[in-house]
């Protein structure tokens, strides 16, 4: 059986990101249904994986990081607006018996990602 899960990076400290909050959407016809929020832990990963098993399905998701928020929580002065601030990753399941990890590597000035597993 399959998982999604994900990380986040602060290249601006080089520490994980803790404190992230996060959103999970599937995406459908124009729509999106919230499946999860979370928080990232002390090593910048959720508890548990945001989709594993049976709630995982072949289709089209999007995670909603709200980052700008996180780091001006962590007094990163930031302009007004912000120039990274809910970074959003969209991103397709193909085989849902496979492991999908897509981790958020960003500061307040770029953003990057890739599938892990």
């Amino acid at each position: 059986m399959g998982k999604l899960s994900t990380h986040v990076l602060d290249i601006t400290r080089g520490k994980p990101g803790a404190g992230v909050k996060l959103a999970l959407y599937a995406v459908a016809e124009g729509s999106k249904t919230l499946l999860k929020q979370a928080v990232t832990n002390s090593d910048g990963r959720c508890d548990e994986p945001l989709l594993a098993g049976d709630a995982l399905k072949v289709g089209k998701y999007e995670l909603v990081f709200a980052a700008g928020d996180y780091f001006a929580a962590q007094g990163v002065e930031l302009p007004q607006p912000r120039f990274v601030d809910e970074v959003v990753i969209a991103f397709g399941i193909a085989d849902a018996t496979q492991n999908y990890h897509v981790p958020l590597v960003v500061s307040p000035w770029a953003y990057s990602t890739y599938r892990g597993s």
